[in-house]
């Protein structure tokens, strides 16, 4: 077999072996994707990328599915009951999935072109080509007509025979310079046949002999004439639908180019900012830092001159009531009567002087404030520093019970029934409002008068010195409230709570009376005593009876904010209007 019709089948050429090792790729086109090396009997997938023959059948099937043949072509009656199986595979350059017929890659149409730019690649690499005819000599000459090489004997040769003299010969030399071949294409069933007839209904390029034996019935043309109809229509694909598409792709895909650049220098910027902004935070951090450091040696230093002065005021007091007790205990156990009776007075305006001074001897007087009162807020405001807020201070405040404060009215004055409130604040010396809780604070609220009588009482920590106290007192009565921090009383405790009983309200209307609210119906009623004429069972102005002011039609008060009058008061007032004796 040729060199040509090797490469027509799709054979490898052997002279390529030496350029696939070296790895140099000159023309992309003549090569596989798949395998790197030159085409070998190159295929179109549906997807219009190209590979070799058994590069497509190696690849891993994406899907297997079955369908009953519909092909008109002729099969024996095995084949007729046998169902097609499609196979899936996935495009190796796009990913597309793209169905393989059921004859497999050799049913997929060749492409030629790759096969002239295999060609193509050989000459340009300077592969040794031998004669096609001969195959013994080296190449020098290609027939366009015949696609054969030649060697210099048998090109002269070609030239002689009248069927090829009008052949056109092209040195390849020549092929080289141009780039591009012209290479007919031979038909895969009678090799050495160019497929010159275009089968119609078939919608397949045919050559003399197949359009004689497989096609005899189609109506068959040369390629010559329908090429026109169909570039066409490819052409016209291509100019109005796909080239326009092509555009906008290509104007998107700069767009988001651009997009993508922007957004990377956009991101860029941004992390830029964060790094600085981090920096100059960790910077105010750590400014802040070292100033609540030096609060905290400030304070340590300030408590620690506190504890010198009073280790100095106690060591002083100790030595004078020690010098003190000394000389009284000696002047009693050691003197006489005479001695004793004459320093009586300096030693006892000395004692007394010491028994009332201003040292007080309870060693509470004189313990400094405990280490919890100084700690550490990680989550309270500490305004700003160079401009960045900051958090975390240092919390010095010293609860003072004589400072702290109870504030609300619901420690003095409570109803029957409703809740009672009122907020306990604790304050250090100064009076200012200390800013954390966690203080034991005990409320306890009893009847004066009936022990056993005691609220139940709810202590919310609002966390910030402050505590909100909730009540609901179930009977009236003056109550002994005690607020204690610490298990010892806050200033003013205990407190007195007064509970009023629960008001009953009024169920009629304040009116004038009761023809004028009732716009004149006899059957109105009203609270008070007043009669009238005419079987009215209300009141009127003016008419026996009536108060002579407005007043509540269901009790006959006059006081419009007031509690509704009980029965039995009611009852102890006549028609008449004479109070009768009654027990309330």
């Amino acid at each position: 077999m040729s060199r040509s019709e090797k490469a027509e089948n799709g054979e490898q050429p052997t002279f390529n072996s030496n350029h696939e090792l070296s790895g140099t790729i000159v023309n992309p086109k003549a090569f596989c994707n798949v395998c790197k090396r030159l085409y070998r009997d190159p295929k179109i997938l549906p997807c219009l990328h190209t590979f070799c023959s058994d590069c497509i059948g190696q690849l891993e099937p994406f899907s297997v599915s079955s369908s009953r043949r519909d092909s008109p072509e002729v099969r024996t009656g095995l084949e007729e009951d046998r169902p097609a199986v499609t196979v899936t595979v996935l495009c190796p350059q796009c990913d597309s999935e793209v169905d393989l017929p059921p004859s497999g890659p050799q049913g997929l149409s060749t492409d030629h072109l790759a096969l002239d730019e295999v060609f193509l690649e050989t000459l340009v690499t300077n592969g040794p080509l031998g004669c096609d005819l001969c195959g013994e000599g080296s190449a020098e000459s290609r027939c366009e007509v015949c696609s054969v090489n030649l060697c210099e004997f048998c090109c002269q040769a070609h030239r002689r025979q009248k069927r090829t003299a009008s052949h056109s010969i092209q040195l390849l030399e020549e092929l080289k310079s141009r780039g591009r071949l012209c290479r007919p294409v031979l038909c895969p069933l009678h090799p050495g046949q160019e497929l010159r007839l275009f089968c119609q209904p078939c919608d397949l390029p045919v050559c003399l002999e197949c359009s004689a034996t497989l096609h005899r019935d189609h109506r068959c043309c040369p390629t010559s004439d329908v090429i026109d109809r169909h570039g066409d229509r490819i052409r016209e694909l291509v100019a109005v639908r796909l080239q326009p598409r092509l555009e906008l792709l290509k104007d998107s895909l700069q767009k988001v180019d651009i997009s993508q650049e922007a957004l990377q220098a956009r991101v860029d910027a941004t992390a830029n900012e964060v790094r600085a902004f981090a920096r100059a935070y960790a910077s105010a951090v750590e400014a802040h830092c070292l100033s609540l450091l030096r609060r905290l040696e400030e304070l340590r230093v300030q408590r620690r001159n506190q504890l010198h002065l009073q280790r100095a005021q106690l060591q002083q007091a100790l030595l004078d009531v020690g010098g003190g007790v000394e000389f009284a205990e000696r002047l009693l156990s050691c003197g006489s009567d005479a001695e004793i009776l004459s320093a009586k007075g300096v030693t006892l305006r000395r004692l007394t002087s010491l028994a009332e001074g201003s040292y007080d001897p309870h060693p509470a007087a004189f313990t400094p404030e405990d280490s919890s009162s100084i700690s550490f807020l990680p989550r309270e405001p500490a305004g700003e520093v160079e401009g960045y807020p900051v958090v975390g201070v240092i919390n010095s405040k010293t609860m003072d019970l004589s400072k702290c404060t109870v504030q609300g009215e619901g420690v003095q004055r409570a109803e029957e029934g409703q809740p009672g409130h009122f907020t306990l604040v604790c304050r250090d010396s100064a009076g200012e409002q200390v800013s954390r809780g966690g203080e034991n604070v005990l409320v306890s609220i009893v009847h004066k008068e009936k022990k056993n009588s005691k609220l139940e009482t709810s202590v919310v920590d609002n966390s910030d010195g402050s505590y909100s106290v909730s009540y609901t007192p179930k009977e009236p009565g003056v109550y002994s409230v005690w607020v204690c921090v610490k298990a010892q009383h806050v200033k003013g405790s205990p407190f007195t709570l007064t509970v009023k009983r629960k008001l009953r309200r009024h169920s009629g209307t304040f009116h004038c009376c009761s023809f004028c609210s009732s716009g004149g119906a006899k059957e109105a009623r009203c609270g008070c005593p007043g009669t009238m004429p005419g079987g009215f069972k209300g009141c009127g102005h003016s008419h026996k009876g009536h108060p002579g002011k407005p007043h509540w039609s269901c009790c006959g008060s006059t006081t419009e904010q007031s509690e509704c009058l009980p029965q039995s008061v009611l009852a102890a007032v006549s028609p008449r209007g004479h109070l009768r004796t009654v027990e309330l």
